[in-house]
């Protein structure tokens, strides 16, 4: 099934790709694209076959993604995001589930993880408040999963991602950025809710993969790490860009005439043949060390085995280090793009723009990953859950 989608997401590419500066316009993907993703089966790649998903393997969920991202940077960034979404629900208890899916299986849901509101522990659940950014196409949705401690008597006990109903939230439109600018990634605003038990998820659970959604989604996609499945969720889409922003760059000096060099055919140029060369070389390795490690998690989950913990150490090296392939190699065809690439429109700077403003995302900050990999190899004990 999982081709059959990736074959459908391949049709829609030109018509993405000719709506991107329109995406970027209004600063939010068409409801068109939202729907044509939808019709190929595309959201529900990750969704539990418990309720009417695919349950596709992961790597196929990021090849569409880095498709889609290829195309329009805006449009893979947000399907990449919501599209993991159903897998984190899955997490969750049956109950939970159930209200998200069992009325429309096509739900849609966005998140903002970062703890910008808290929550107070009440009677059965929570009460919960706060102003959440940067949640990417949460227009299209009518849930959202929100992060933030748990306080009871004033002290931290817990750290939970909350499940919300779109009733119980509002959208505030303040996305206006130099890069991303489709991704319509607004604020959330929440004013003291109560969250009942079953749609809070301690992020203890999560980073354990002991989770209660397991006992009727007990498939290997969902024993996988979060601190995996997440991080490369954001990776995906940039290493798209940079597939789009060379495919775009080599069409681009193909046709290219350098008038300060008695014009001289770009694709005559052997210091544009070798740019060339190093940034295809960065793009594939991004993407074959992502999709290996991912597979590799992937198998020893089918086989019911421990996903040790070196390996999902080196997922979280080899994700970040990704982006820095994928970012490097768009800066080095960039650079050699010439002044017209630079007018607004063409696309090259278009992925310029959005990989750098995917590369700010937390799930990209290098150093953390690379000291827990150095942490791990010494064989001391890695603090951070987010692995």
């Amino acid at each position: 099934m999982s081709e059959q989608v990736i074959a459908g997401v391949r049709d829609l590419l030109p018509v993405l790709r000719e709506r991107a500066q329109d995406t970027e316009d209004a600063r939010n993907v068409p409801e068109e694209s939202v729907k044509a993703l939808q019709e190929t089966g595309f959201f529900k790649m990750l969704q539990p076959k418990s309720f009417g998903g695919l349950e596709t393997d992961p790597v196929s969920f990021y090849t569409a993604v880095k498709l889609i991202a290829s195309a329009c940077g805006s449009t893979g960034w947000v399907a990449s995001i919501l599209g993991v979404h159903p897998w984190h629900v899955a997490l969750f208890d049956r109950q939970a589930q159930q209200e998200v899916w069992g009325e429309d299986e096509d739900v849609r849901i966005s998140s903002s993880y970062a703890p910008m509101g808290k929550a107070e522990v009440v009677d059965g659940g929570y009460r919960l408040s706060g102003r959440w950014s940067f949640s990417s196409g949460s227009g299209h949705c009518t849930w959202v999963l929100l992060g933030g401690p748990a306080f009871k008597d004033g002290k931290p006990v817990d750290f939970c991602t909350y499940l919300l109903p779109i009733a119980d939230y509002t959208i505030v439109d303040v996305w206006d950025t130099v890069g991303l600018r489709g991704t319509g990634s607004n604020d959330i605003v929440v004013e003291d809710v109560f969250i009942p038990q079953h749609r809070a998820l301690s992020f203890i659970a999560t980073s354990k993969c002991k989770v209660p959604g397991q006992a009727i989604n007990p498939g290997p996609l969902y024993r996988l790490p979060y601190g995996s499945v997440h991080p490369s969720t954001i990776t995906a889409p940039i290493i798209g860009m940079a597939q789009g922003a060379y495919d775009a760059h080599v069409e681009h000096q193909r046709k290219r005439v350098r008038a300060a060099y008695a014009g001289e055919q770009s694709k005559e140029d052997p210091f544009a043949k070798v740019r060339i060369a190093e940034a295809a070389s960065e793009i594939d390795a991004a993407w074959l060390q992502l999709t290996r490690n991912i597979e590799e998690l992937y198998e020893l989950a089918k086989r019911e085995e421990r996903l040790p913990s070196d390996l999902r150490l080196r997922v979280r090296r080899d994700q970040v280090r990704g982006t820095e392939r994928a970012i490097s190699a768009i800066d080095r065809l960039f650079e050699n793009s010439g002044g017209r690439a630079i007018q607004r429109g063409t696309p090259i700077q278009r992925f310029w723009r959005d990989a750098h403003a995917g590369r700010v995302h937390a799930a990209n900050d290098a150093e953390r990953a690379y000291v827990m990999f150095g942490t791990g190899a010494f064989g001391l004990p890695v603090e951070n859950a987010m692995y």
